[in-house]
């Protein structure tokens, strides 16, 4: 069952956290920043506050030094100079002056605006506001009709291009930034050296801005890398193989064109083509046996191999073949020993390495097979009395058509070796060599049987 939301690397939580985030910004934006802006654009001005709050304060010193008729002259003052109405008058609404208020006066009263009230600029007349006297302990404030010049500008087409516009639409680009770096930069990447590998440039990848990441594109780079990696070797391996080919087969075609200009008899001639003709034969069929398990990575059927049994076999068949007796090939496998594999390809592995190992075998020498336990896999050794491999050769005589001319030479292709770690790999097993004390040892390991 596949869970319901992705791992904590995926690249959802990548795309989906700048969302939430830029949605969460938008909504703080209309709520805080919007209504800041809005309170700026309706609300009194810090000067027009201070110029008010100053009438206040001097309105209040002329009511305590000269009572009423000092507000009646204070008053007198400010009407000429602001050119609006205003009053004075205590906390049951009286006025302070000499004067009482009439009805109208006192009926603008009842639509006091405070300092700190929002001002709209599309109401018909200018607003009445108080302003109460700055000694508290004093019950008195300050009336007047808001002057012209105090009034806010309102919410200006500017500023809702701003608030509602540029802002979010910064938000979005970052947006854009974001999800271009982590999801369309990649996969540009990824495109180039896509496009770099259809062009034959075969040391193509991702890189490890692409690959290191632990996202589905991390993932896409790392098999992105894996393809680039096999198809560059795959090339590799089949150019080498055709040039090893075609200089393997160059030595029985030359022996068949000497034998044709040569006076031979048509029985010598007839088994000089059948010999050439059969090498040419094996030569192809080997080679292609390898490529095909290199390329083509066969899905094998698996199943339990008893390799006691099997080992019995091919001894048998290689006494016929080689001549030997049969006391000369020792068996210390144990009898429970069973691995998990592909019964032909284990076979062909076991008899590749069985044939190496007699044909660089010393007059009477022999050949071990050893197995023991290593966890959940069967660890086998073959071992031989031959001359052995140098240390730094011991990798080189796994490749295809090597043959070493000093230490193991002899006849065959240079294939075997290959074709035998091939189809060991094939079962998800390992096949490496080791010097031996004689002798070369070829050790395999396999999955043990289920």
């Amino acid at each position: 069952m596949r869970p319901i939301l992705p791992g904590r690397h995926s690249l959802f939580w990548r795309l989906a956290v700048p969302v939430v985030l830029l949605c969460l910004a938008l909504i703080w934006l209309s709520w805080t920043l919007g209504r800041q802006v809005e309170r700026n654009a309706y609300n009194l001005s810090e000067e027009a506050r201070q110029v008010l709050v100053g009438y206040s304060a001097e309105l209040e010193r002329a009511w305590r030094s000269d009572g009423a008729e000092g507000v009646d002259s204070w008053l007198a003052r400010m009407r000429a100079s602001e050119e609006t109405w205003m009053v004075a008058v205590d906390g049951r609404l009286q006025s302070l002056g000499t004067q009482p208020l009439s009805l109208e006066e006192a009926s603008r009263l009842t639509f006091l605006r405070g300092l700190d009230w929002p001002v709209s600029p599309r109401s018909r007349g200018l607003p009445y506001i108080g302003v109460p006297f700055p000694d508290r302990p004093v019950d008195g404030r300050l009336v007047l009709q808001l002057p012209a010049r105090f009034q806010p500008a309102g919410y200006s087409l500017s500023r809702r291009l701003l608030t509602h516009g540029l802002v979010p639409a910064a938000l979005a680009l970052l947006l854009c930034v974001l999800l271009y770096r982590q999801l369309i930069h990649p996969l540009a990447r990824l495109r180039e050296q896509a496009n770099a590998l259809c062009a034959d440039e075969l040391d193509s990848h991702a890189g490890g801005g692409v690959s290191l990441r632990r996202d589905e594109l991390g993932e896409l780079g790392r098999a992105f890398d894996h393809m680039a990696r096999r198809l560059s070797g795959h090339v590799a391996f089949q150019r080498q193989l055709l040039r090893d080919l075609s200089h393997e087969l160059r030595t029985p075609l030359s022996r068949l064109r000497v034998a044709a200009e040569c006076d031979l008899s048509e029985e010598a001639l007839r088994q000089r083509l059948e010999r050439d003709v059969e090498v040419m034969q094996r030569l192809v069929e080997t080679t292609l046996d390898l490529a095909w398990m290199d390329t083509e990575r066969p899905r094998l059927v698996m199943e339990d191999v008893a390799v006691l049994p099997l080992w019995e076999l091919l001894v048998e068949d290689a006494c016929f073949e080689s001549g030997w007796d049969a006391a000369r090939f020792q068996c210390e496998l144990p009898e429970d020993c069973r691995v998990h594999g592909h019964l032909n390809g284990l076979a062909q592995a076991l008899e590749n390495l069985l044939r190496n190992a007699i044909r660089h075998s010393p007059e009477e020498g022999s050949i071990r097979l050893l197995g023991w336990h290593e966890g959940e896999h069967w660890h086998l050794c073959l071992a031989d009395q031959g001359p052995g491999v140098p240390e730094e050769a011991l990798e080189r005589i796994f490749r295809p058509f090597t043959r070493l001319s000093a230490a193991r030479s002899g006849e065959g292709f240079g294939l075997g070796l290959s074709i035998a770690r091939s189809a060991i790999r094939l079962q998800g097993g390992e096949l490496w060599a080791e010097r031996g004390d004689p002798g070369l040892h070829m050790h395999l390991r396999l999955r043990k049987a289920q």
